[in-house]
């Protein structure tokens, strides 16, 4: 199983109370399985450390989720499959009901880390499928199969994603993306910059500018790094430059990930994306959007529906633990927004290229 940014710079490290300081570049897992435990990267301390955690109790996987340690659709969706395998494994009883009332426990407990991102959900229910046996050992065996069952296919439709999408971009395209949505956010490939590490790949000559994303800045943090590791040439800019770069006629696409696409079309993703697609179609500039059939959530009719996390006021008046406003300023702080489906160019998933109308060409989403 191979996972990362780029091919491996071998690293060295040490382990102190359970988490792994790594001293030098090697390739980042964002998400690995280990026997009877959970090893993830903490996304929040990149890029100045990189720091690996291995979990051994379900609740530290869901505070690593709610905290976002962990963070992007896909990758939430695998994390939260592998930590109800993990706390399905701990518990001690044969008796299939009793296993099942804590296992439904453990479930709800993951159930409410996240709402937007759909992946989890989806993993859920995958899990829950999966024990449907009648022997307690056999179902702890048949969930860890299931988490990597799911993280295989993740990973794989990653890849499919990438290489679809590569041929919308053409040799010299400046591309913009936001937020983050490469191996971190995937535990794969990645969705947007799979694409464009995609293109790197067939040798278009392709420059890209990231959004710094506030307020917690994965792309000046996240997409800056991952981009780097690739020697792919990236220029950061703050998230009210992009109107101004697109203006000028200096970017020839947008791609951006997804948490959530409802039926028709319409995609939940992080704040500010709906900005940038308006922005977009303002000046004749394709936006388009790349996720697994996962992320697609037909049973929502449009994007209205989609529930959006408010996060803590807390991300937006401070950083890493410093004030950066006024003592008694209040902030609002919801993660995500919904662009309407008028303003995507197309939906790039692992099944090909979707363009409207997307209530036809979504139909397929995974199961």
């Amino acid at each position: 199983m191979i996972f990362g940014l780029c091919p491996a710079v071998t690293g060295q490290g040490f382990l102190i109370c359970g988490v792994w300081i790594i001293l030098e570049a090697m390739t980042a897992r964002a998400v690995e399985w280990l026997e009877g435990k959970l090893r993830v990267l903490d996304q929040s301390k990149l890029p100045r450390e990189q720091v690996y955690a291995d979990l051994g109790d379900y609740r530290d996987v869901v505070l690593a989720i709610k905290d976002m340690r962990v963070r992007g659709a896909p990758a939430i969706g695998i994390t939260a499959a592998y930590g109800v395998a993990l706390g399905a494994s701990a518990i001690e009883t044969s008796d299939r009901d009793v296993f099942m009332v804590r296992l439904r426990e453990i479930m709800h407990s993951f159930s409410e880390s996240r709402p937007t991102a759909v992946n989890l959900f989806r993993s859920l229910e995958r899990m829950k499928r999966a024990a449907d046996g009648a022997d307690v050992g056999e179902m702890k065996k048949a969930l860890i199969d299931e988490a990597a069952a799911i993280h295989e296919e993740e990973m794989a439709a990653t890849r499919r994603i990438s290489e679809s999408g590569a041929g919308l971009i053409q040799d010299g395209f400046c591309v913009l993306t936001h937020c983050n949505a490469g191996p971190l956010a995937t535990a794969g490939y990645g969705t947007a910059l799979g694409i464009i590490k995609a293109a790197h790949e067939q040798d278009k000559h392709i420059r890209v500018l990231a959004t710094e994303t506030r307020p917690l800045l994965q792309g000046a943090r996240l997409t800056a790094w991952e981009l780097k590791q690739c020697d792919i040439p990236v220029t950061l800019i703050t998230d009210s430059m992009a109107g101004h770069f697109m203006q000028q006629q200096k970017i020839d696409c947008v791609i951006v990930g997804a948490d959530r696409i409802a039926a028709n079309g319409d995609v939940a993703n992080k704040i500010g994306t709906y900005t940038l697609a308006v922005v977009s179609r303002e000046n004749n500039i394709p936006f388009y959007v790349a996720a697994p059939n996962s992320t697609i959530d037909v049973s929502l009719n449009s994007g209205s529906r989609v529930p959006i996390e408010e996060r803590s006021p807390d991300e937006v008046t401070s950083f890493r633990g410093v004030r950066i406003t006024p003592e008694g300023i209040t902030a609002a702080n919801p993660a995500f927004d919904v662009t309407p489906h008028r303003y995507v160019t197309a939906i790039i998933t692992e099944s090909g290229v979707m363009r409207e109308p997307y209530t036809e060409s979504l139909k397929t989403p995974a199961a």
